[in-house]
């Protein structure tokens, strides 16, 4: 990987008076009942750029975008609640564009004066920022790169897309890495570069086929791959094992028996795990072991035996990737084994990183001390796709 420019080397240049245009991650989740954000790790993730560039004199221009809308304006998904927290969190109000390159955003980021910050509405509310077509993806960056005289790219969990404000804005302005993104490069290259050992990866969530690449790419590097999650089920139904009505990919099955015979052992699945009568926060649940799960019941979290031997694998670590839950952390009652291996983790004399999404949600829900690991990332889909040793476009983008 060729050296990036960072924020320092911008800053070096001189700010002040200059707009900058910020991509930042700001797809936080919202409450549905309230419309409230319920965690706001990604807009505090990229406080130290944009403080130092508002300390600096800078007129920072914010872009993100906020869940999936279909390229036209969606008011569930607009970042306006964003702009009120961004402003609490820096101690000054951030101005917001209704829109994102129309008339209330030229105006917007004309008016901002040295070290303001302007937000603007949810890119995706434009069809051109994930165009698969290059000329209309171009289009929409041409008018973006408008707002800016340098641009910054702090949005790690977004790099792994190649989306106009993420990919094609950095071909037409001078590109830096923001802090964010610097230190996820930083902390994932040490994960592939030279490990320190006993190298061990947790995975969970839901599907085999969503992290498959990243198992195919982990195997022969790590001395332990620990699997839980709902992806387990189809490993265990690879065993030859019953998984009653527990999550299953019939399709993976077989991939999975072929995973398990060439992994020489590294791979640790459950010993039992927590089945339920329904998929319901107040279902009638109980620990089995996994060569007797009922024909009529899920699984929805590993067991206390398992916690025990996967925390025992994860003891002598040195070195510990963990992405994707254990169970179905969102309900209490399925949530011992998340929090059963995330403490595990902190316990370790390892260098720690959680692999972002459902990971990172969990750490913050279940109230755990995110100072005790070593790194929170904020892409879980990026910090995926640098492990299975993809190009990721805005990366790429920043590099040239």
């Amino acid at each position: 990987m060729s050296a990036l420019r960072t924020l320092d080397d911008l800053l070096a240049e001189g700010v002040a008076g200059r707009r900058v245009l910020v991509r930042a991650d700001l797809n936080v989740p919202l409450d549905k009942q309230s419309g409230a954000i319920s965690d706001d790790g990604r807009i505090r993730a990229v406080l130290p750029t944009l403080g130092a560039l508002v300390e600096a004199g800078a007129k920072v221009v914010v872009c993100s975008h906020l869940g999936r809308p279909k390229g036209a304006p969606d008011p569930q998904f607009s970042l306006r609640p964003v702009a009120g927290r961004l402003g609490e969190l820096l101690g000054a109000p951030v101005h917001f564009a209704t829109d994102t390159v129309g008339e209330s955003a030229r105006s917007t980021v004309a008016d901002l004066t040295d070290g303001q910050v302007a937000l603007l509405e949810n890119l995706r509310f434009n069809a051109g920022e994930t165009s698969k077509d290059e000329a209309e993806r171009g289009a929409f960056a041409d008018q973006l790169a408008a707002f800016g005289d340098a641009y910054v790219d702090d949005a790690f969990g977004a790099v792994h897309r190649k989306h106009a404000s993420v990919f094609d804005v950095a071909a037409r302005l001078p590109h830096v890495a923001g802090r964010l993104v610097l230190r996820e490069v930083e902390v994932l290259s040490r994960l592939t570069a030279d490990p320190e050992r006993p190298y061990v990866v947790v995975l969970g969530g839901s599907k085999v086929s969503d992290k498959l690449a990243v198992i195919e790419a982990l195997l022969p590097t790590v001395d332990r791959l620990l699997i839980g999650g709902g992806m387990c089920f189809t490993f265990l139904k690879a065993q030859g094992l019953e998984v009653g009505t527990s999550l299953l990919e019939k399709d993976m099955v077989e991939t999975c028996r072929n995973l398990l015979e060439r992994s020489n052992g590294k791979i640790m699945l459950p010993v039992d795990v927590v089945v339920a009568d329904a998929f319901a926060p107040d279902a009638a649940h109980d620990t089995v072991r996994v060569d007797g799960i009922p024909s009529h019941r899920l699984g929805l979290d590993i067991g206390p035996e398992t916690v025990a031997g996967f925390s025992a694998a994860l003891s002598p670590a040195k070195t510990i990737f963990w992405n994707g839950p254990m169970g179905v952390f969102e309900m209490p009652a399925f949530a011992a084994g998340t929090r059963g291996i995330a403490e595990a983790i902190t316990k370790a004399d390892a260098f720690s990183v959680v692999g972002g999404g459902d990971s990172a949600a969990a750490v913050r829900a279940l109230g755990l001390d995110e100072s005790s690991f070593g790194h929170i990332s904020t892409g879980g889909g990026a910090s995926l796709e640098y492990l299975e040793g993809k190009t990721l476009p805005g990366i790429a983008a920043l590099e040239n």
